[in-house]
């Protein structure tokens, strides 16, 4: 029995958890990000991977944060990012986007 609530209790989280990665890439979806990165292929801009690689083990979350706000260019080629203004995505919603995009 023991194991039958184990199991139930892991499946009830890997439902929540897919459930919040949806609301994240909704909510990447729709501040257009997606329009140029993916989630492990480069696009116009890196994919969320070589992201995630290059900031790997490095508490970034604040400096990214900032990086999508003012917008940037060069730390991964030549095209530039362009500013994402509160008004495409909240600052709660960013944040949990970040972490999610350094955990790919």
């Amino acid at each position: 029995m023991t194991r039958n609530i184990a199991t139930a209790l892991a499946l009830g989280l890997a439902l929540v958890a897919s459930g919040a990665q949806a609301g994240v890439e909704e909510n990447l979806t729709k501040a257009g990000c997606m329009a140029c990165h993916a989630k492990d292929k480069k696009m116009v801009g890196p994919s969320f991977k070589d992201i995630a690689a290059k900031y790997k083990g490095q508490d970034v979350v604040a400096p990214l944060m900032t990086k999508v706000r003012t917008g940037g260019k060069g730390v991964f080629g030549p095209i530039p990012m362009p500013p994402n203004p509160p008004e495409k995505i909240n600052d709660a919603d960013l944040k949990e986007a970040v972490q999610y995009i350094l955990k790919s």
